[in-house]
């Protein structure tokens, strides 16, 4: 089973409104198609992935601004568009990232990503670790209540899909989940701005890509955001947009630096399977005590404790945000407002 995968990184204007939205749908639509068409004489692309912040970053200071401002249902017309593109060209995409409003969960707001194919959305993935203090909406570990999976993963023709964005591959666990929910392939949805880019001395992004597909004996497929300093101000974004196989190695990865990008490779689903059922050393998975992890951890955030996640009135700000992670760092409780 091989099939192709293309990481698109976008260079968008960053958007105030959601009216601005579907623009940049119709310019991502091209994109899948450039990437199927164009590349159909050399590879069967059947998965193509949009960076964190597509179509909309947490530009604003607080929830409610978020909220009457930019945030979306999931779905919404959006993921129709993309629904009707799978479909005909008979592919999985996993979009960039909105910022969701549900009903279920009034005054909270989530940076989602959802995996959709030719039968629909097959799944939606809820950011877990905000990148904290500016991100202000919430984490669904926050919401109290919430009984949603927290890492979900799609049994698909492609085999299975997981889906984390940005700052969440920084925790192992989280990547560690999908893994341990049957990922196969591990799809990094992300905006990684400079200095922690694609290049040394402090090349993270490939760093942690390729260390989280070895843990993992999985694939990564990762679309990073490429906008300019002067597009998605005050940082400036290297793109650097890659896929690594499960022992590590990078198959292909776009030239850092901003702009408009896609690098297409290969997913060999059967060496991957085959390397999961008979590798006797270097085997993660095989080798995972995982008894002996089961103690939970002293310090952390307790669930649905922090950023004030059924704050009603939308109004949490990045200095409360700010007070509650000196809280957890001084082990005290955060008294909140």
């Amino acid at each position: 089973m091989r099939y192709a995968v293309a990481a698109c990184q976008t260079d968008f204007a960053c958007p105030t409104d959601r009216r601005e939205i579907s623009a940049r749908v119709d310019r991502m639509l091209a994109m899948i198609d450039g990437a199927v068409v164009g590349y159909r004489p050399f590879f069967p692309v059947r998965l193509v992935v949009f960076p964190e912040f597509a179509h909309a970053a947490p530009i604003y200071a607080t929830v409610r601004e978020l909220r009457d401002k930019l945030a979306v249902p999931v779905p919404n017309e959006h993921t129709a568009r993309y629904h009707a593109k799978a479909r005909e060209l008979g592919i999985y995409i996993q979009t960039g990232t909105f910022i969701e409003s549900d009903p279920a969960h009034p005054g909270v707001l989530f940076n989602t990503s959802c995996l959709i194919g030719p039968e629909g959305i097959l799944t939606k993935y809820r950011k877990v670790n905000p990148w904290i203090p500016w991100e202000v909406h919430a984490s669904p570990h926050d919401v109290p209540g919430y009984a949603e999976e927290l890492f979900p993963v799609a049994q698909t023709e492609l085999g299975n899909l997981g889906c984390a964005i940005c700052y969440d591959w920084i925790f192992p666990e989280a990547i560690r989940a999908l893994t341990l929910n049957g990922a196969e392939v591990l799809i990094r949805v992300s905006a990684y701005m400079d200095p922690w880019g694609a290049t040394p001395p402090m090349d993270w992004w490939t760093v942690v890509n390729r260390c989280r597909a070895l843990e993992n004996l999985a694939y990564v497929v990762a679309a990073n955001q490429g906008a300019s300093l002067q597009h998605y101000g005050p940082f400036s974004w290297p793109g650097g947009s890659m896929v690594v196989d499960y022992d590590g190695r990078i198959l292909a990865q776009a030239d850092p630096g901003p702009g408009e990008k896609i690098v297409v490779a290969e997913i060999d689903l059967d060496a991957l399977r085959a390397a999961r059922a008979r590798r006797l050393g270097h085997n993660p998975l095989a080798h995972l005590r995982r008894e002996a992890y089961a103690p939970s951890a002293k310090t952390g955030y307790p669930a649905a404790s922090f950023t004030a996640a059924t704050d009603a009135n939308g109004d949490r700000t990045v200095e409360e945000n700010n007070a509650a992670i000196q809280s957890v760092i001084d082990q005290k409780p955060y008294a909140g407002r």
